[in-house]
């Protein structure tokens, strides 16, 4: 990761430290100060005025997304923090975060089998019908784009489509069941002159078989998304919390099969032992 220190005001990068001061939840923090437009400014780490640390945040968000719901996740920091947070701060960090992070990654540029499956998923919110559409590639593993939607119609699954276009150029094979509605967006996102592209139609009625990657990483995210009860917010928050799971699913979950994290397999990104604090911080520079 880059660690120079550019200035928000001005983007230059011709800085000095200038002192310190103590916070509660923090300890000290280093100010610096600008030669270039003499302003001084502090470092904004996605954990900007927030009352509670990087680490008790990211805690949360890890134990949320390996499928302990926010009420739990408040009793068991309670053990550790004499200072507790309520779920309802908790649920707002899992938006904020997930959010914040997937703007960055939905922007990574990645290097895959250039084969991806498509398929969509069915969820109830507020009693509705929404679905949640995306695209895997069966080699690493990675989950290469996704959204969620009150419908499933040619526009969610172009949008879908265009952002794993815009991720990885050079996909060349598609993988889909025979919905009807994936011949008509895989043309239009992905046929024109000169782009070489091979799209299979794998219907399961007719014994065709099953797409096996795509429908394994479908369970794993019914493991997690079972115990919701359903998604009782609205479909956007809904969407930001899928987003979550799919940051989760590529970036903090080891897959046994290939025995690594996704993201190993198809960027350089390095990451340490807490992958949802880097991520957080790596989100705000960019």
């Amino acid at each position: 990761m880059e660690n120079k220190v550019i200035c928000p005001h001005c983007n230059k990068d011709n800085i000095s430290k200038r002192g310190s001061y103590q916070t509660a939840v923090k300890g000290k923090v280093q100010r610096f100060y600008c030669r270039n437009c003499d302003k001084k400014f502090i470092i904004r780490d996605g954990f900007y005025r927030m009352r509670n640390s990087p680490e008790k945040i990211t805690l949360c968000i890890d134990l949320y997304f390996k499928g302990i719901s926010t009420r739990k996740v408040q009793e068991h920091i309670q053990t550790f923090y004499p200072k507790n947070s309520t779920w309802v701060s908790i649920y707002n960090w899992l938006i904020k975060y997930s959010n914040m992070v997937g703007s960055f990654t939905d922007t990574l540029k990645i290097n895959t089998s250039r084969r991806i499956q498509v398929d969509e998923m069915e969820f109830f919110t507020k009693g509705k019908a929404t679905w949640f559409i995306d695209t895997i590639d069966p080699e690493s593993k990675f989950m290469v784009s996704s959204s969620f939607f009150d419908r499933r119609g040619t526009q969610e699954v172009r949008e879908v489509l265009s952002l794993a276009k815009t991720k990885d150029g050079e996909i060349n094979h598609i993988t889909t069941d025979g919905f009807h509605v994936y011949k008509h967006s895989v043309k239009r996102v992905f046929f024109r002159m000169g782009y070489e592209l091979t799209h299979k139609i794998v219907t399961a009625s007719k014994g065709e078989g099953f797409n096996h990657p795509i429908e394994r990483l479908h369970n794993t995210i019914r493991e997690r998304t079972k115990i919701m009860r359903g998604f009782h917010g609205s479909v956007n928050s809904a969407k930001i919390l899928m987003k979550g799971l799919e940051i989760n699913y590529n970036f903090n979950r080891k897959h046994q099969t290939i025995n690594c994290y996704p993201y190993e397999l198809v960027s350089d990104l390095k990451f340490g032992r807490n992958k949802w604090l880097d991520l957080i911080r790596l989100s705000k520079k960019v």
